[in-house]
């Protein structure tokens, strides 16, 4: 924190129960598992959730891991005796909360300090690199009618950010827009068809500001795949003037469930084909987005990763990395800082936001971080430690990726470890082979027990 700008935030007292709902809402089933995620002391969360001080990098970071905007929901205490009174209501209340916020004018705004890089980069940020041209062919791609983009790339090189940048785009143009996350979808409902689909009906039409009416558009005698369909047809595109762009975010969570998968991925097919027949079918501008290649077998003229405009988004570039330096206020022009934290984490998106945050903080220099990545010390510790909990979980995958990571040539995996290392962003494929993502991986998860690192690394 700079300047005079005070250390403490604390969460109002009417906007407690909505935090506290918040945790379970974003996948947190108590305290200590959003301590663990974050790599607070639980006491500090613990503070925070029942509105006691922590200071400001503190509350931002997790107000932002649980989805919350922290300017509706705090007390701000400065020290300029100078203040404004903007207006924000807490939800589950109908009056307006006034929250008084001092400032001085050399104070920077939270929008220009940086924050902890992990997630989707907030419109607006400045410390947001453009994926150009990217951005600009799916811009000019849901414009066209009955359109469908395929974004492809392993966890945390930037879909989600990019996302966030194509849906305000297409708002600005007067679309609908409906964004479905599958992860977020129960593993009950991702059994069952029947189930998948009325999910995926009703969470459109309520993102629509619609009521669901399922009952008068399902039929058993036709199937949920046809009932599905009628229900997009006749109702929701029917009730809607302008287009809609309908994204399915980690559309691989299906891949996991063939039966479902089998089922579904022809049944997007099916939709961009009706677009050709069917006027009102080209309403619809689908977004399919997904971590790896898909590994289940589809007839050609079923999957809907055959058509459409595809967009697979990679590592940055040496230039992209000088360009998103300057971002965070660091002068790496001649290229060699730039070079040897490339040669560390090749590029990765998050890798690199992890170190310019913590370089323009002035937390550590480079020599440091490089000599401390892979360990408990180093600044990704949290990040290594996520990768531990999986390969802990799975030890198939451990051993998949040990052999990987201890091979001096490209290897052959089975299919299904090759996409969830992919996925992951641990390997990379060459063909039908796998190498090291990178060194910081290689480092950290070369010839080693998984299980007996976690313990040494939590």
């Amino acid at each position: 924190m700079r300047g005079d700008m005070s250390r403490s935030l604390r969460v109002r007292e009417n906007c407690i129960d909505r935090v506290k709902l918040a945790l379970n809402r974003n996948g947190f089933p108590s305290q200590r598992s959003l301590a663990e995620d974050v790599g607070f002391a639980l006491a500090t969360v613990n503070k925070f959730l029942t509105g006691k001080a922590v200071d400001y990098t503190t509350f931002e970071e997790l107000c932002r891991k649980l989805e919350l905007d922290w300017r509706e929901i705090s007390t701000v205490d400065m020290r300029s005796p100078q203040t404004f009174q903007p207006e924000s209501i807490c939800a589950g209340g109908n009056e307006s909360i006034v929250f008084e916020t001092s400032f001085t004018n050399d104070i920077p705004t939270p929008d220009t300090l940086p924050r902890y890089p992990d997630g989707a980069v907030p419109l607006g940020s400045p410390f947001y690199l453009e994926r150009t041209p990217f951005a600009a062919q799916i811009d000019r791609e849901i414009t066209k009618p009955g359109a469908l983009v395929r974004i492809k790339a392993p966890r945390e090189m930037g879909k989600t950010s990019l996302l966030l940048r194509v849906l305000a785009s297409a708002q600005s143009l007067g679309y609908h827009t409906v964004s479905l996350n599958l992860a977020q979808v129960d593993e009950s409902i991702l059994s069952d068809l029947d189930r998948f689909l009325r999910c995926i009906c009703t969470n459109v039409a309520r993102q629509l500001q619609l009521k669901p009416m399922l009952d008068e558009y399902w039929d058993e005698d036709l199937g949920s795949k046809i009932s599905c369909t009628e229900y997009f047809q006749h109702y929701l595109l029917a009730k809607i003037a302008t287009p809609l762009v309908l994204v399915f975010d980690e559309l691989n969570q299906i891949f996991e469930h063939p039966q479902i998968a089998h089922d579904f991925l022809p049944l997007l097919r099916s939709w961009y084909e009706e677009a050709k027949i069917l006027p009102i079918w080209q309403k619809l501008r689908l977004i399919v987005v997904h971590s790896t290649e898909i590994y289940i077998p589809l007839q050609l003229n079923q999957s809907p990763f055959n058509v459409g405009l595809p967009i697979q988004l990679d590592t940055f570039s040496l230039a992209e990395v000088q360009q998103l330096a300057r971002c965070y206020g660091l002068d790496w022009e001649d290229g060699v800082d730039a070079g040897q934290l490339m040669e560390l984490v090749g590029g990765h998106p998050a890798l690199v936001n992890i170190a310019f945050y913590h370089l323009s903080r002035g937390d550590i220099t480079l020599a440091q971080l490089l000599e401390t990545a892979a360990t408990a010390s180093g600044i990704y510790h949290h990040h290594l430690q996520r990768h531990w909990v999986t390969l802990t979980e799975q030890p198939e995958l451990a051993q998949a990726l040990d052999r990987v990571m201890s091979a001096t040539i490209p290897l052959v995996l089975a299919p299904i470890l090759a996409y969830k290392l992919s996925s992951l962003g641990l390997i990379d494929r060459v063909g039908d082979k796998a190498i090291p993502g990178c060194e910081l991986y290689q480092q950290a998860f070369k010839l080693v027990d998984p299980a007996a690192t976690h313990s040494t690394t939590s």
